[in-house]
């Protein structure tokens, strides 16, 4: 997986979007988080939606029994890096609640990424959805 996201990752920074592979025609971004143990930066290429001036992101991880790593780690650190139309800006990541707002942002997403609806049958869990809302020029 990590020599699948480092392609992706350098297609996005050399076309400031992605150009070939499953995620071609969705809206990404690239979303850097510091580690909750580690402290070292991580890079994930994200589909996200919007919300007003708010980025929507789901920590879907294709509907697997556990949420992803950069999830643990914007819990841990919610400031964030995000990387956007040739553009990096700081971000806070907030978990969307209450229910019925995670649920609303979850469908408003679902609706223009149709995977994500098979996504919360694979899994039992209550997939997060987050928000990030921007608040400087750069996070790391």
């Amino acid at each position: 997986m990590a020599g699948w996201n480092d392609d992706l990752i350098a297609d996005f920074r050399a076309h400031g979007k992605v150009t070939k592979g499953p995620f071609l025609g969705r809206d990404v971004l690239l979303l850097t988080t510091k580690g909750a143990k580690s402290g070292l930066d991580r890079t994930n290429p994200v589909v996200f939606t919007r919300d007003g001036d708010k980025l929507v992101v789901v920590a879907s991880k294709g509907g697997a029994p556990t949420n992803p790593g950069w999830y643990h780690n914007l819990r841990a650190n919610p400031v964030v890096s995000v990387e956007l139309g040739g553009e990096r800006f700081a971000a806070r990541a907030n978990v969307a609640k209450p229910e019925s707002e995670r649920r609303r942002l979850y469908d408003q997403h679902s609706a223009k990424n149709p995977g994500f609806k098979d996504y919360e049958k694979r899994t039992s869990r209550r997939i997060p959805v987050i928000t990030l809302e921007r608040v400087g020029p750069s996070a790391s």
